[in-house]
């Protein structure tokens, strides 16, 4: 009996916790954090490429921050999407 307690509390995966009590984050934190993280590496492209295109064509004034804006949302939930499938793929 003590014999097969201990082969199947050895085959048993151990939980794994940090020094203060806290435990992994689980697959729907670790998606929503590559969302989070692709978000806003996309809004900082979309911010530089935005501006330059609008730019570029002669844009001024509210037209401006309307275009920058409307391609750092684009790109910004572009690059989110991708980097939450991403972490999708990793769980």
């Amino acid at each position: 009996m003590l014999l097969k307690y201990k082969v199947l509390s050895s085959l048993q995966m151990p939980v794994t916790v940090g020094p203060y009590g806290q435990t992994q984050p689980s697959c729907f934190d670790r998606v929503k954090m590559g969302f989070m993280m692709g978000f806003a590496v996309g809004m900082a492209a979309g911010a530089m490429f935005g501006t330059f295109s609008c730019l570029r064509i002669g844009m001024r004034g509210r037209e401006l921050m309307g275009g920058v804006g409307k391609t750092m949302m684009q790109s910004g939930g572009t690059f989110g999407t991708f980097m939450a499938i991403g972490m999708g793929i990793r769980c």
